[in-house]
């Protein structure tokens, strides 16, 4: 039950069909431990139901909140109940969600989602408050601390609307609810499948080779999904969130427009594995026949790469706190290099899958500076993000870190409703440098002189860089934080031409992708690179820290960057191969603010 892609997997919509002010009978329902429990509690002055899922990495953040509440309105006449309506979820993982968030609150199992339809619950969380005489006066969320945008999630630093305890105090006070519904952001419920069409379409062909292909490498234990995927006991109560996801793009992560450039780490799903997932849910997820199942995807354990030849960690184990937003965290690490040293293959491993969102390790040259941090190191040397690949080059082809470097790590956490410990690591494969005919290298469109107005929703950032020697461009990876909208590169060849590269329209900070074209690229001499980023710094962005201040370039996520990294190999005449790809010079202040 992993944490990191939950950023994905979340939708939004309304709450329920049921609107406020409809009447619901009691239903009597057995907890976790089999103890019947009438919900709504008719004896009591209010009743709040909140509807979770155990796997649902929304509901894990709102868990420990909603027993705070529970204690703090106790002898208030206000009863709380936490509900799971989800197929897939069972009773001991509802105990071991107890025990792990620390829900203090009776937790009830709505096998048949009874309750959940009486009330038209559709997400989890989700909020109900119904009266002593079972009206509904209140649904939607807890807060507006968590939730999603356009396409993915943001965590702001602080609430700034507690929906539920203004309801709450407000019903109380004998007032009527001011804000009645919210919108409720979260997993949909996910139900018994109901079948309206049939078709040969079954999990155990079709649907189970598409996960294999597209879903396992994350949606297994141990890996950074929020919940396995490898049995149809699971996958079928996802099944209604899985078509969501990919019918909105967030699924699986690819945010490039299909309409310039070729990729070969592309993984969406193609139209005809989107039509079958259609069809399974529309036919009710039959399972089929198990005979038909593939065979078991191996996975390889522990290192992709092989034993490192040497590996490097953080110094210190680092506590990530329960609820709340990390700033960015970075460490330094000497690597003692006496020699330059060439890497074949790098490998970044989080050492608590659960909260690193992901790492990016740079190296930093012998005169850096122990403060010479993310861009400005200038090297990327390898990273992690959920369902990225390891850095492996073909033969002949190595990364030259150079003798006295050290190895700066750039942290992301992402807090899950439960405090945890990581200590994340890197390791290298070393080449022979007898065998390195061609040296992989890179550079950046990189503009650190810019000012985002406060309140701007489409400020312009523009970079570029200039090919010094001819040289085939590998791998774009654009790099922006939280009020990041979206990246652009361009190439302009030497005799005016222009070429779109890569055009990401919506740019997900919650994914930091690399995009590895299909076939390296030639860069002429003279050609330039140009970037152009837009930052959204209004109120409309709900990821935004504070849309009242101007924004400048920074470490932290609160700050900004604006950054087009790109990976590069010499070409088969340059007369010197190994040479180290120049680094991109700053760009100029962006003063235009288009």
């Amino acid at each position: 039950m992993k944490s990191q892609l939950w950023f994905g997997f979340l939708g939004m919509a309304l709450s329920g069909s049921v609107l406020a002010g409809t009447v619901v009978s009691p239903i009597e329902l057995r907890d976790y431990h089999g103890q019947p429990q009438m919900v709504p509690d008719s004896k009591s002055t209010l009743t709040v139901i909140a509807f979770l899922g155990v796997e649902c990495p929304l509901a894990k953040q709102y868990a420990g909140r909603l027993s705070e509440l529970a204690s703090q309105y106790a002898d208030k006449g206000v009863a709380f109940f936490a509900v799971d309506a989800n197929v897939q979820d069972s009773l001991s993982e509802m105990g071991a969600f107890v025990k792990t968030h620390g829900l203090h609150i009776p937790f009830i199992k709505d096998a048949e989602a009874k309750l959940a339809d009486s009330l038209g619950a559709v997400r989890t969380p989700q909020m109900f408050i119904v009266d002593k005489e079972g009206q509904i006066r209140y649904q939607g969320r807890v807060d507006d601390q968590f939730g999603f945008g356009t396409t993915a999630g943001y965590a702001k630093t602080k609430v700034t609307r507690r929906d539920l305890v203004e309801a709450i105090d407000e019903l109380l006070a004998g007032k009527p609810v001011s804000i009645a519904e919210t919108k409720a952001e979260g997993c949909l419920i996910g139900r018994a499948p109901k079948g309206t069409q049939k078709n040969d379409v079954t999990y155990s062909n079709q649907i189970a080779r598409l996960i294999q292909s597209k879903c396992l490498e994350c949606h297994r234990e141990g890996e950074a999904a929020p919940f396995p995927m490898n049995s149809y006991e699971e996958v079928v109560g996802w099944a209604p969130m899985m078509r969501e996801v990919v019918d909105l793009g967030r699924m699986p992560p690819w945010f490039a427009d299909p309409k310039h450039g070729h990729f070969k780490n592309d993984p969406r799903l193609n139209d005809q594995e989107k039509k079958d997932l259609a069809l399974w849910i529309e036919a009710g997820c039959p399972e089929g026949n198990p005979k038909d199942l593939p065979a078991p995807k191996n996975f390889v354990k522990g290192w992709s790469i092989g034993q490192p030849d040497v590996v490097f960690e953080i110094p210190t184990s680092y506590q990530v706190p329960a609820e709340g937003v990390v700033d960015y965290q970075y460490f330094t690490v000497e690597t003692n290099f006496t020699e330059d040293k060439w890497i074949q293959a790098s490998e970044a491993l989080p050492g608590n899958r659960e909260v690193v969102h992901h790492i990016i390790v740079f190296s930093s040259s012998p005169n850096g500076g122990a403060r010479q941090r993310g861009a400005l190191g200038r090297q990327s040397v390898g990273g992690y993000a959920p369902g990225e690949q390891p850095r492996i080059y073909p033969e002949g082809i190595a990364q030259r870190i150079p003798a006295g470097s050290r190895l700066v790590f750039q942290m992301h956490y992402t807090p899950n409703g439960k405090a945890q410990v990581d200590k994340s690591r890197i390791g290298f494969k070393f080449a022979d440098p007898a065998t390195v005919k061609k040296a992989a290298s890179g550079g950046v469109a990189i503009n650190t002189f810019f000012k985002i107005p406060a309140g701007a929703s489409n400020h312009r950032v523009s970079s570029s860089f200039q090919f010094d020697n001819d040289a085939m461009l590998t791998m774009l990876f654009p790099h922006m934080h939280l009020r990041g909208k979206s990246f652009r590169y361009e190439a302009v060849y030497p005799g005016g031409e222009r070429e779109i590269l890569l055009d990401v329209p919506r740019y997900d900070f919650n994914w930091q992708l690399r995009y590895e074209l299909a076939e390296p690229k030639l860069m002429p001499k003279g050609t330039r690179i140009e970037c152009v980023a837009h930052f959204d710094n209004s109120t409309e962005n709900p990821a935004n820290p504070d849309p009242t201040k101007p924004v400048l370039w920074g470490d932290q996520t609160f700050e900004e960057m604006m950054i087009g990294f790109f990976g590069t190999i010499p070409t088969d005449s340059d007369p010197n191969p190994l040479r180290m790809q120049r680094p991109g010079k700053p760009g100029k202040r962006d003063r235009a603010g288009k």
